[in-house]
């Protein structure tokens, strides 16, 4: 996604209006944000609600990993925090034989 700021007006040494466009991209920024979102939900899902924060951490960080994040690194952790969350989960629903867990 790019987004444009408004149009500057500047005028030159010949008295000239002349129009110039500043572009930002904010994108990029987006993607970091997700990479990074992804890693604290997976972390945090390791500890409580892994059945919510693991899938959301899995999502997120493979939108962030196809849009080209510059956090590839955070991004690839949150993916695999995300996957350990539902694993966790799965290994304690084993041991108590039910379909939650608790410590």
């Amino acid at each position: 996604m790019q987004l444009t700021a408004p149009a500057n007006r500047t005028t030159d040494t010949n008295g000239k209006t002349r129009t110039t466009r500043t572009t930002r991209r904010t994108g990029i920024h987006d993607t970091d944000g997700m990479a990074v979102a992804s890693f604290v939900l997976g972390l945090l899902g390791l500890l409580v609600l892994n059945v919510f924060l693991g899938p959301i951490a899995i999502a997120l960080a493979s939108v962030a990993l196809w849009r080209g994040t510059a956090r590839r690194g955070r991004a690839l952790l949150g993916l695999g925090l995300g996957v350990a969350d539902l694993l966790v989960l799965v290994a304690f629903m084993s041991a108590d034989n039910t379909m939650s867990w608790s410590l």
